[in-house]
């Protein structure tokens, strides 16, 4: 099985472009700064692995994805090597995307000063909070008087 998860930051915004062609594909690549659970003598470490994604979610990738912005992604790795203009043969590794999706929320980007903005005027992706969300800590507020109409008591 070849299956990655990973989440980390966008060292930059994505590369973008299209295939030649009839039927044209997006293909965006991107690096993403993953840290290390272990650090090293104190210092915070990081893996910086390649992405690349085909098609809608290369798509999304130029509209929403942003250097800065947090991101996991599932896929898988793939490996490659072509000769480079010296004649000298490169290997490459990179993470065909599956899937992607933010792993922190858009005021928890603008806090952080990553200007993450989308081009369009709407996320299509994203509603509107409810209500009755407590704006501090993202739970919802659960009203007096419900615990008896809870199944879990």
């Amino acid at each position: 099985m070849n299956k990655v998860i990973l989440m980390g930051r966008l060292t930059r915004d994505p590369d973008v472009r299209y295939s030649q062609g009839e039927s044209a594909t997006a293909v965006a690549r991107y690096t993403l700064a993953v840290d290390r659970r272990f650090r090293r003598d104190g210092d915070a470490t990081a893996d910086f692995i390649g992405c690349v994604a085909f098609g809608r979610q290369a798509e999304f990738a130029e509209k929403y994805l942003r250097q800065g912005t947090k991101i996991a992604i599932t896929g898988r790795i793939q490996t490659g090597s072509y000769t480079n203009r010296d004649g000298q043969k490169v290997y490459t590794t990179d993470v065909v995307v599956e899937e992607q999706e933010f792993a922190e929320s858009k005021a928890a980007a603008g806090e952080r000063g990553t200007g993450f903005q989308p081009q369009q005027s709407s996320n299509p992706f994203q509603s509107a909070p409810a209500p009755s969300a407590a704006a501090g800590d993202g739970f919802m507020n659960i009203p007096d008087g419900i615990d008896e109409e809870l199944p879990f008591n």
